[in-house]
């Protein structure tokens, strides 16, 4: 008979500051020769215990192929030393010039749970890799979300502004779902984070955060993204948008989902001019080349 695996600790022994590899890597060879404890789609789960957190990682993803490999490199040497079950799920936007991060979170968190019952979801950005073991990647015990990256090097290791939730994030299933997910209307950089904090208070929840020595993150190097000009705007606006705007309104149109070795990569077209798209994509799934 065999016997039941024993609990995996909530805080593992022998963790603590780790070094950051932030030269190029070939994703390929990444893929093929690294981690052969990691299933295919970039699930792992300790072989020697029964993780207590089960998380999903999810990654908003657009014109940052340098990144991905030192992204993954990293954090799954991170993750399985902090003896979690987790998944990576990379979040790739097609067409439209700005970029929408709170609605590609949005459809990551959609689209993972057709792939596992996942008890907490972090939020994260590509560019920021964690630096110390110690920054536990599970949802808090206490029942508010965290922000992990409180201390980032460009920033000086110093938190901008008490209310910032944003880089790295915590929430459970239902936290997310009682906040109705991130808002779709940010276009372009900034705003869905502070949007998000709105959200958060609303619901009557508070941000908890590490020590500052422990959640301390390198912010690899990247050309800025535009910002989006009318962030002030919507955000002035966000009271009484809560419920309309989110997972409830969320609109997109999966146009490939593959399995790697070391992640789940979705491609996903989120843009506001779907309805035409799916009819075409719909035709072109009927009738293929007949449309030719």
């Amino acid at each position: 008979m065999l016997r039941a695996r024993p609990l995996c600790e909530l805080l593992p022994p022998n963790l603590g500051p780790i070094s950051i590899n932030r030269s190029y890597i070939d994703l390929e060879e990444l893929d093929s020769r690294a981690f052969p404890e990691v299933k295919w789609g970039g699930h792992f789960s300790p072989h020697d215990c029964t993780a207590v957190h089960k998380v999903a990682i999810i990654v908003p993803f657009r014109d940052r192929k340098q990144h991905l490999p030192i992204f993954l490199n990293h954090m799954h040497r991170f993750l399985m030393k902090q003896k979690l079950e987790y998944g990576i799920f990379i979040i790739e936007q097609v067409r439209s010039d700005y970029f929408n991060r709170g609605k590609l979170l949005n459809v990551g968190f959609l689209e993972s749970q057709n792939v596992s019952h996942w008890h907490c979801f972090i939020f994260h950005d590509i560019d920021l890799l964690p630096m110390d073991q110690r920054n536990i990647y599970s949802c808090p015990l206490e029942k508010h979300p965290r922000h992990h990256a409180a201390a980032v090097d460009r920033l000086h290791f110093k938190l901008p502004y008490t209310d910032l939730f944003g880089g790295v994030t915590a929430m459970t299933l239902e936290q997310f779902k009682k906040v109705n997910g991130f808002s779709n209307r940010y276009w372009g950089w900034g705003g869905e984070d502070d949007d998000m904090c709105y959200r958060l208070f609303k619901m009557g929840y508070r941000i908890t955060r590490y020590n500052m020595s422990v959640a301390r993150y390198i912010m690899l190097g990247h050309s800025k993204t535009r910002a989006n000009p009318k962030r002030g705007q919507i955000l002035s606006g966000v009271k009484g948008k809560m419920k309309k705007d989110g997972l409830s309104s969320v609109e997109y149109l999966v146009m490939k989902r593959n399995l790697h070795q070391l992640y789940t990569h979705i491609i996903a077209d989120i843009n506001e001019d779907l309805e035409s798209l799916k009819l075409t994509y719909l035709a072109h799934m009927l009738f293929g080349d007949k449309l030719s």
